[in-house]
């Protein structure tokens, strides 16, 4: 009976470790961020979409305007970790969490700093808005 409770650990030799891409872990990032906030965790949500992560090998830096959100942060990690893991299919995934005051919140707010961002993101989009004579509105 005793040995029937004791629960299994797989070896860590036996887990995944696939390659992946920053495209890849962002896209499962904003899909986690996007999946709390329909839980109602909006904070949490806030927290995961204040910056970009950036990918180095399997470490991953994430970059918070200060403490209170990086104790947040840190306290929902675990479950962040868990689905990239598991969706990025790489088990040697790791999290460092760097508080810098001087971030500022990213965010768009009209349509030209939309367009600015997206334009930064692929400059093929001045082909298309010039190509189809699109034009920015309020």
């Amino acid at each position: 009976m005793e040995e029937s409770s004791k629960s299994y650990v797989k070896p860590s030799s036996v887990l995944p470790t696939e390659e992946f891409n920053e495209t890849d872990m962002r896209l499962h990032w904003n899909k986690y961020a996007e999946r709390l906030g329909q839980k109602g965790l909006k904070i949490m949500e806030s927290i995961l979409l204040i910056n970009d992560p950036v990918l180095d090998g399997t470490r991953i830096t994430y970059e918070l305007p200060n403490e209170g959100s990086k104790l947040e942060f840190e306290s929902q990690m675990n479950g962040l970790l868990g689905h990239l893991k598991g969706h990025l299919h790489n088990h040697d995934i790791t999290i460092e969490v760097i508080v810098n005051e001087k971030v500022e919140m990213k965010r768009s707010y009209n349509n030209q700093d939309r367009y600015n961002r997206f334009l930064e993101i692929n400059p093929n989009i001045e082909l298309l808005r010039t190509t189809f004579g699109l034009d920015l509105k309020d």
